[in-house]
């Protein structure tokens, strides 16, 4: 948790205070702790009975007992019962205060190690209730910590946005404590710019990470290892918007920082990243030197079936792709995919899941759909369908959704995307470009099961999204409307199909240029079109695979090679 010179977290990054130990607060000094007068906890100590909760001795040596227990991994139930009779009893004795709020976080962390994140997301909202910043600082450290502990498990239960505002209401809360500029503003800038990251929300992460380097630069030291980090998170931004010549400028400075501090690991995965952007520029010599950079350091540093070094094959395979080099391309594949068969004890698996989902994307793009999808299906086999990776599953599904459909299977094509839409709006990506496009995808294979309303339903809603998040002349929300008009006139609505086809070649015509391909089909359905309106239609049903245009499919398998393979967006 960034901000907080206090005690490390037990677990999962959740700020769980220490009654007995000395506090560095916002203003830089040390102060004893709430309730510091405590008898010493023993572990053989008998359970307290619930009437002797109104002695005010009670609440600090129970949560005493509470943190020692939970932190020897001996019972965490046992040490759950402890911490919220301690809750109980400051409760009784003192009222809302700080001590009541400290407790509370150890509730909320310790049913958070029991997967009961629902229960630790009511506790975190009273430990916030009863904290009041204008009391002093200690409280305003309280309410912060208490934000920031509520934001990490909004994110585990994969309530993404909801996590981001928790996380805003914290820095809100230490800038009008500590000032805009202290280091632990820093901080906690960057955790929001993380977060931003994660919900596809570039402009915000930008703005964010910009002052996070503003502060380090006032009272850091120059090339500091934690200024080449920032680099590197902002240089991941400007990739992800398009902007590569900011993000190599970034990168490059994070190289000189860490080969200046000797971190070799670090430049390695520095080299990595310019590679990236080198790849994105279409500059392939100089992508395949920082690629081979990294492949050296890594093999001599971490050993030859290390995930880092399959990663870096993951790389090359796709530059070889993209150069039309489809031998080696697949070599590299399969260099990777034997690291991944035989992983290194200690390597998680989500890191080897995210391998053969980019994999799965090489073999898509070089039209193996029914090997990707098999690669697909272990990298689901390897992730637990918990709340903190129902975004990454979303990821997956949608992209086998993809690979279903251009196999024909179409009835497996709409439930991969069906479940991947559920799990984006459980997760709060109903805004994103990325879920307009998932609805879109399940929109072409609902048109193929001939469930023409839901498939409109499903066309209008990502119409609604992609305006929003891309604009009006966007290519991808011009294939949403190509889309929803066939399906109108599918449907017996000219008109609306009418109005949609003209808007389409209008902006092709005065925006984009009349060379795209469906440019002469949208064309001439438009004419058919008005040329029938205005009188009754009583002709024969088109056949939905001409409405949708002849390359349909093919159509499906390019933006699937395109917007899948990054799906699951990493920092």
């Amino acid at each position: 948790m960034p901000g907080l010179a206090s005690p490390k977290t037990p677990s999962q990054t959740i700020f769980v205070p220490d009654p007995t130990r000395k506090i560095q607060h916002f203003n830089g000094t040390k102060t004893p702790s709430p309730s510091t007068s405590r008898p010493k906890a023993s572990r053989k100590t008998q359970p307290v009975d619930e009437t002797s909760l109104d002695n005010p001795d009670l609440g600090p040596f129970l949560l005493k007992l509470a943190r020692d227990t939970f932190g020897s991994g001996e019972s965490p139930n046992k040490a759950l019962d402890y911490a919220i009779r301690a809750s109980k009893s400051f409760e009784r004795c003192s009222g809302p205060g700080l001590d009541l709020a400290m407790s509370l976080h150890v509730v909320a962390a310790i049913y958070c190690s029991l997967g009961r994140f629902e229960e630790a997301v009511r506790v975190l909202e009273r430990a916030i209730e009863v904290s009041d910043p204008e009391n002093g600082p200690d409280h305003a450290l309280a309410k912060f910590s208490g934000y920031m502990q509520l934001g990490d498990t909004c994110s585990m239960l994969g309530q993404l946005e909801q996590s981001i505002l928790c996380y805003e209401s914290g820095l809100k809360i230490q800038r009008e404590t500590l000032g805009g500029s202290d280091p632990r503003v820093a901080e906690t800038c960057r955790y929001l710019a993380e977060a931003h990251v994660q919900v596809m929300q570039f402009d915000e992460a930008e703005n964010y990470c910009k002052k996070t380097l503003e502060i380090r630069r006032e009272h850091s030291s120059p090339a500091s290892v934690e200024e080449a980090a920032d680099r590197r998170l902002m240089a991941l931004i400007y990739e992800a918007k398009g902007d590569y010549e900011s993000a190599l400028e970034h990168l490059v400075l994070a190289s000189m920082i860490m080969i200046a501090n000797g971190q070799d690991n670090e430049v390695a995965a520095i080299d990595m990243g310019i590679g990236d952007i080198y790849l994105s520029l279409c500059r392939f010599d100089e992508a395949v030197f920082s690629y081979q950079k990294a492949l050296t350091v890594f093999k001599s540093t971490r050993g030859e079936n290390h995930p880092s070094v399959a990663s870096v094959f993951i790389r090359l395979a796709d530059l070889y792709y993209k150069t039309g080099k489809l031998r080696e391309s697949k070599s590299y594949c399969e260099n990777a995919l034997r690291i991944y068969s035989k992983p290194l004890p200690g390597i998680i698996s989500e890191e080897i899941a995210s391998g053969l989902t980019e994999i799965s994307a090489i073999y898509e793009a070089v039209n193996e759909p029914e090997e990707a999808l098999n690669l697909l299906q272990k990298a689901m086999k390897l992730l637990e369908d918990t709340p903190a990776q129902r975004s990454t599953i979303a990821g997956i599904e949608a992209q086998m959704g993809v690979m279903f459909y251009m196999v024909r299977r179409y009835g497996e094509a709409w439930r991969s995307f069906n479940s991947a839409i559920s799990k984006l709006r459980a997760s709060g990506e109903r805004k994103s470009a990325h879920f307009g496009i998932v609805l879109n995808q399940m929109g072409l294979a609902s048109v193929q099961l001939y469930k023409l309303d839901e498939a409109a339903r499903l066309f209008e809603e990502a119409r609604e999204i992609l305006e929003e998040e891309c604009g009006l002349c966007h290519v991808d929300t011009l294939g949403v409307y190509s889309n929803l008009a066939a399906t109108y006139d599918a449907m017996g609505r000219v008109e609306a199909a009418i109005e949609m086809l003209e808007h389409i070649l209008k902006v092709r015509e005065e925006k984009l240029g009349t060379a795209h391909p469906d440019f002469d089909d949208e064309k001439k359905r438009l004419a058919d079109l008005l040329k029938e309106a205005g009188r009754a239609r009583n002709r024969k049903g088109k056949s939905l695979e001409n409405l949708l245009g002849s390359n349909s499919h093919q159509r499906t398998k390019k933006e699937g090679v395109k917007r899948w393979a990054g799906f699951g967006h990493k920092t």
